[in-house]
C-alpha cells in the first residue's frame, strides 16, 4: 500500500475500479482494509473490499479488492506527513517479499513510501531498492543479489550506476568495477526478462561533454572508458562515454536500448520528462520481480481524486509480463 497518507491508497482503489479498462492482472494489497475504506469514502468512490490471504486473493479479485491485513487498523490522514505508521509500511514490504519467496505472489509492486518518515523510526536504507536487496539475502541466501534501479518507459529505458547518494559523493563512489557490474546486470536482465536478443547500452559521461578529453575532469577517461572496454570484451554492446546533453533526443534514442547514467538525476530527469505517466521503476538484479510507479507519495494530491493511476497500472502490467516472459 505504500505510505498510508500518500496517494498509494488512492491508486490501489482506482486501479481495482478501472481494472477492466486498464487491462490489469489480478492483484492484492498488503495494508489496512479500514484505511482503504476510509480513503474510498473520502474520494467518493464505491468499492468492494474484502479481507484476503495471498492464497484466496485471486478468487476474490473479480468481485472485490483483496486486502491482506498488515499491521494495525489506521485512521486516514491523507496528506499529513507523520512517522507513526512507519512500522506498518516496513512490515508490508517485508511480508510482500515473503509472499513472493513462498510462491504466493508472482511479483511485487510497491506504492510510494516516504523515506524521511521511515528514517525517524530507525529505517537505515536509502530507499526501497536497497531495502529489497537486503530482504532478498534473507529469502534467497544462495543468490548473489545486487539491486539495480531501472526506469522503463515506452520510449526510454535508463539505469543510474549510483542511486540515492549526494551528488558530491558521486565521483568518489563511481568506479570501473561498479559501472561494469551495473551494466552487466542490466544487459543480463534485458535479455532474460525483457526479451532483448542483443541489448545496446549507451553509457553517459560524468562531466559536461564527457570531460572534453580530460579538460573537464579525468573520470570519463580514467574510470568510464576502461569500463566500456571491459564490457566490450565480455561481448556486451556498450558505447560511450556519451555527453548526456545530446543523448536523449529522438534520433539519439534510436541508437540504443538503454542508457547507463553515472548518477540519479542524469538519467531520471529525461526518463520522467519523456514518460512520466507511463514509466515504471523496475529493480533488476534481484531473484524476484519488483516494479513501482516512477513518482513519489504526492501528499498534496492524496484523498483529492487528482492522482493519476497510469504509472501504477503500467507497473502492474509490467510485473505480470515479467512473470510471464513470453508476454513482455
Amino acid at each position: 500500500m505504500g505510505e498510508p497518507a500518500g496517494i498509494g491508497p488512492d491508486l490501489a482503489i482506482q486501479a481495482w475500479i478501472g481494472r477492466r479498462a486498464l487491462s490489469l492482472p489480478p492483484f492484492y494489497v498488503r495494508g489496512d482494509l479500514s484505511l482503504l475504506a476510509q480513503r474510498a469514502d473520502r474520494l467518493g468512490l464505491k468499492i468492494a473490499l474484502e479481507d484476503a490471504t495471498p492464497q484466496t486473493a485471486s478468487a476474490i479479485f473479480p468481485k472485490a479488492l483483496p486486502v491482506v491485513q498488515t499491521g494495525p487498523a489506521l485512521t486516514d490522514r491523507a496528506g499529513e506527513e507523520h512517522s507513526e505508521t512507519a512500522g506498518s509500511v516496513v512490515s508490508a514490504i517485508e511480508e510482500s517479499v515473503a509472499d513472493v519467496a513462498t510462491g504466493d505472489a508472482a511479483g511485487l509492486v510497491t506504492l510510494p513510501i516516504n523515506k524521511a518518515a521511515l528514517y525517524k523510526t530507525g529505517f537505515s536504507f536509502p530507499g526501497h531498492t536497497e531495502f529489497l536487496g537486503e530482504l532478498s539475502l534473507k529469502h534467497w541466501p544462495e543468490e548473489k543479489a545486487r539491486p539495480v534501479m531501472m526506469i522503463a518507459g515506452p520510449e526510454l529505458m535508463v539505469v543510474p550506476a549510483t542511486i540515492h547518494i549526494a551528488l558530491k559523493d558521486v565521483p568518489s563512489t563511481l568506479t570501473t568495477d561498479l559501472i561494469v557490474e551495473t551494466a552487466e546486470i542490466t544487459y543480463r536482465d534485458m535479455k532474460e526478462r525483457f526479451g532483448f536478443q542483443h541489448p545496446r547500452l549507451a553509457l553517459c559521461g560524468l562531466n559536461p561533454h564527457a570531460g572534453e578529453n580530460g579538460t573537464m575532469g579525468r573520470e570519463d577517461l580514467d574510470v568510464i572508458v576502461p569500463a566500456i572496454e571491459r564490457l566490450k570484451g565480455m561481448g556486451i554492446d556498450a558505447t560511450g562515454p556519451h555527453p548526456a546533453d545530446t543523448l536523449f533526443h529522438p534520433a539519439a534514442r534510436r541508437t540504443y536500448d538503454c542508457v547507463i547514467g553515472m548518477y540519479h538525476d542524469q538519467v531520471l530527469v529525461p526518463a520522467k520528462t519523456i514518460g512520466f505517466d507511463d514509466s515504471v521503476n523496475v529493480t533488476l538484479g534481484l531473484p524476484f520481480i519488483r516494479t513501482s510507479p516512477d513518482h513519489g507519495t504526492a501528499y498534496g494530491l492524496a484523498g483529492k481524486g487528482m492522482a493519476k493511476v497510469d504509472s501504477f497500472a503500467a507497473s502492474l502490467r509490467l510485473a505480470s509480463a515479467l512473470a510471464n516472459p513470453d508476454k513482455v
